[in-house]
């Protein structure tokens, strides 16, 4: 794009049948979950967040993780790589028994997050993840850094209690990392400084971005990312999404809204926008959903 140095196509990695059912109100049944996962593998996405083997007492909408986590399997290994979210070495274990090959290890850059979300210190989540890593069975282990930019209890997140992180990571194998602006209330610049640092102290490593949108600011930081040449994405279809242990915090950013941005700057990401848009709508009317993305709603003729 002239003027704008930015990749020339992005991954996007949809995680709305894991980060967008896991915070819906009411039960969804788990023949509609197969349901959306169908319409959504057939998009074009190359990975996806299938479900997370977590306690249904702390999330009940993932109580059916190992019978969702072997329906994939059937019709989508090999086509989607399926991911599966894990908190602990018994979610990580449970996981790799009903199949999954891809996990993806959640902890918070906050040390009050990370107590409000897995109740262990940030120091035992790394432990725990050290543990997990030394695991048979899987194919890739990436970890999604929550509160990388703010902390619902806890304000500004620095730069380098990130830093650590990753680097701890690194250091135990990790292959895949996102970090994750799960509040939606980081500002561009924010963005930047912490991207920037991360940059600094890891120049050769690959990392996803996750947006959510609370303030409308997750276009504008998916941009701020693109200027600086990241190229991974995370996003939700319908905007659905939101962590129950984050209060304020409202969906992922949609992923229509990238995809068509990313259309209009001629980048791009190998997703059928006009069916995807079909699916979001088909989401929020199975859902009963309120839809809050901006593209579906402007693209009536879609």
């Amino acid at each position: 794009m002239l003027g704008m140095n930015v990749p020339e196509t992005i991954v996007i990695t949809e995680v709305c049948p894991r980060d967008g059912f896991q915070n819906h109100k009411t039960p969804i049944p788990t023949d509609v979950k197969k349901e959306i996962i169908d319409d959504l593998c057939g998009l074009g996405f190359s990975r996806m967040e299938i479900t997370s083997f977590v306690s249904p007492r702390a999330i009940p909408q993932m109580h059916d993780a190992p019978e969702i986590m072997r329906y994939f399997n059937e019709k989508w290994k090999g086509i989607v790589r399926g991911i599966a979210l894990v908190p602990n070495i018994k979610g990580a274990e449970n996981a790799l028994e009903a199949g999954a090959k891809s996990l993806i290890f959640a902890l918070s850059a906050s040390e009050k997050h990370n107590m409000a979300n897995t109740r262990r210190t940030v120091e035992g989540s790394l432990a725990e993840l050290r543990e997990i890593c030394g695991l048979q069975g899987y194919e890739e282990i990436g970890i999604g850094i929550a509160t990388s930019f703010t902390c619902p209890f806890a304000g500004d997140v620095p730069a380098e209690d990130v830093v650590r992180i990753i680097g701890a990571s690194l250091d135990f194998g990790v292959a895949h990392i996102t970090v994750a602006d799960t509040m939606g209330t980081a500002s561009p610049l924010q963005v930047e400084k912490t991207l920037t640092r991360i940059k600094k102290e890891f120049p050769g490593i690959d990392f996803a971005l996750h947006f959510h949108d609370t303030y409308g600011f997750g276009l504008a930081n998916v941009l701020t990312a693109l200027r600086m040449g990241c190229d991974s994405f995370e996003t939700s279809a319908a905007s659905m999404g939101g962590c129950p242990f984050a209060p304020g915090a409202t969906g992922n950013l949609a992923t229509e809204d990238l995809v068509n941005m990313a259309e209009k700057m001629g980048i791009g990401t190998g997703i059928d926008l006009a069916r995807l848009l079909t699916v979001s709508r088909g989401i929020s009317e199975k859902l009963e959903l309120k839809l809050s993305s901006h593209t579906v709603g402007a693209c009536r003729n879609f």
